[in-house]
């Protein structure tokens, strides 16, 4: 049988499938029964930066008991109070989490500025987080901000992080930047240990009636890979540190395709919401019956064998391949034919 064994973050994986953050790992019961399904790791909810600062500053309770008396005060908060344990709660799930099971268990930390994040990061590698993801959902909406101040902000925050904590750190990434590849060589040459491709952003719908912006929460769906191995084919030839692929994991291959593009892991949330834990075991299975069938010895075998150097023809994820699409298709009576 093939060995579905992996690294990630310089840990021993007993498969490349990883629960990224998702309420599927807000509890030790459903974390153990991830590590009996054979996913490698799991990733814990996000601790949001708002929830740290609620926190600090000790202003949760009086806060929300103001809340009629002083509401453009709270207008511009969302309710952090039920979303997961808080930040105390926190700690006591990665201690609950690392003495139920022997895979790693990696925390996560959401938000865009520094504040209290060095201090909750030493704190979550005190509890015993393997390692820590900072999940930097910035969206910068301001015009006088700059790219350039946007990404000296993700690198000024990896550099501190780094020199906070000596658990391995993952950053998790955004597409939109105008140089991907760029970007992720300054974070891997401060240290980040592990890139993860791509953060999700939710995007608000507008109700035409009530005339609102209200929230919007899609689950991933497998079309939402190709921007992930594409990047991850490009930039697996160019950084130490190591890559996974998050957005659009849904059946084993799909996790073929991102060991193939470069990445040490494949994270899945989405199908593991929609169809349960049981999910994983059944992608692990046949995992293991394609390796077999394609006569791979392991995963780390075909790591890479996809990447941008490794193919025949490198312009398939450059501009040339743009007119290549294009150009196969003809207009033809009303319709596209191939």
């Amino acid at each position: 049988m093939s060995d579905i064994t992996t690294r990630y973050l310089g840990f021993s994986l007993q498969s490349p499938l990883v629960a990224s953050a998702s309420p599927v790992c807000d509890s030790v019961p459903n974390i153990r029964e991830l590590e009996d399904a054979g996913v490698g790791a799991v990733v814990l909810p996000s601790l949001f930066e708002e929830q740290l600062e609620l926190e600090s500053n000790a202003l949760d309770e009086d806060l929300w008991r103001g809340a009629e008396s002083f509401p453009e005060s709270q207008s511009v908060l969302p309710d952090l109070r039920n979303y997961n344990l808080g930040p105390d709660g926190y700690l006591d799930l990665i201690e609950g989490a690392k003495a139920a099971v022997d895979i790693p268990v990696i925390a996560s930390l959401n938000g865009v500025s520094p504040g209290g994040w060095a201090e909750y990061a030493r704190l979550m590698a005190d509890a015993g987080a393997d390692a820590i993801e900072l999940n930097i959902y910035s969206i910068a909406t301001e015009p006088a901000e700059s790219a350039v101040e946007v990404e000296k902000g993700y690198v000024d925050l990896v550099r501190q992080i780094k020199r906070t904590v000596r658990v391995p750190v993952a950053v998790k990434l955004s597409p939109f930047f105008s140089a991907p590849a760029n970007i992720a060589m300054r974070l891997d040459d401060v240290g980040a240990n592990g890139l993860v491709l791509f953060n999700r952003f939710y995007q608000p719908d507008f109700d035409i009636e009530s005339l609102e912006v209200v929230p919007r929460l899609t689950l991933s769906h497998p079309d939402e890979l190709l921007l992930r191995l594409h990047w991850t084919a490009i930039l697996s030839d160019h950084i130490e540190a190591d890559l996974a692929i998050t957005g659009g994991v849904h059946t084993a291959t799909d996790v073929v395709k991102c060991i193939m593009a470069g990445a040490s892991v494949a994270m899945m949330a989405s199908a593991l919401l929609q169809r349960g834990i049981p999910h994983a075991t059944s992608v692990l299975t046949d995992l293991r019956r394609w390796l077999d069938e394609h006569e791979y010895d392991s995963v780390r075998q075909m790591c890479g064998s996809m990447s941008r150097q490794s193919v025949s023809d490198p312009t398939a994820f450059e501009r040339g391949n743009y007119m290549r699409v294009l150009s196969s298709y003809a207009f033809r009576s009303g319709t596209l034919k191939k």
